[in-house]
């Protein structure tokens, strides 16, 4: 059966997480480190934007917000819908950090519209995926040693970020583990134990409780 190229791919290792209310929340450990910076300016404009509780989530797309069916349909995973609208009530941008194809595009917006038309294409269900709530963040590989789990989308993420803090959620424990060596705070979705997504309160509590 042909699969989207944007499907999740290694599914070994281990998730990282680190905060201790989160912990005794979930049973977990989520990493609540900020991007790495030596200097002084940058720290600066980290600690300035957790301290009014700046964020950005960036999601894995397929098996963390999107199924795709033995039939090629793609639609939202249950409670995905749902948990975007409730971050864009709290205004709480999101992002895209996920695996296409390098030959789609020589950039990251023309690799994006070609991700757009094969979901587009293949979606079912009355509302569509909520592309409008990304913006410019949907990080693509420029080329194939790009490709997650290699740390450059995450890095590139993390230049754009404006010093807020970075929140990544995917199904894959390796790319996870990735992301968390880079200071994102970090959520393996896709286990049955825990909240299908990371709760929105518990990031608002992560950007507001940063050093």
């Amino acid at each position: 059966m042909n699969r989207p190229p944007f499907r999740g791919f290694a599914r070994t290792g281990l998730a990282l997480l680190g905060a201790a209310m989160v912990s005794a929340t979930l049973g977990t450990t989520v990493s609540t480190a900020v991007p790495s910076d030596t200097s002084s300016t940058a720290s600066g404009v980290t600690r300035a934007a957790a301290a009014r509780g700046c964020a950005v989530v960036y999601f894995d797309l397929g098996e963390t917000l999107v199924h795709t069916d033995a039939n090629s349909r793609t639609g939202y995973l249950p409670g995905a819908a749902a948990y975007l609208r409730e971050l864009r009530a709290r205004h709480i941008k999101v992002g895209l950090i996920t695996n296409v194809p390098s030959s789609w595009g020589a950039t990251d917006t023309e690799r994006a519209a070609a991700l757009k038309n094969v979901v587009d294409e293949e979606w079912k269900g009355s509302a569509p995926f909520a592309w409008e709530d990304f913006g410019d963040r949907i990080l693509t590989p420029r080329t194939e040693a790009e490709r997650k789990p290699a740390p450059a989308l995450w890095a590139r993420a993390a230049t754009q970020a404006g010093g807020c803090r970075l929140v990544y959620e995917g199904e894959t424990a390796a790319e996870t583990a990735v992301a968390a060596s880079l200071g994102y705070a970090t959520y393996q979705t896709g286990r049955p134990e825990r909240p299908a997504y990371l709760p929105v309160g518990l990031i608002e509590a992560l950007t507001h409780g940063a050093h």
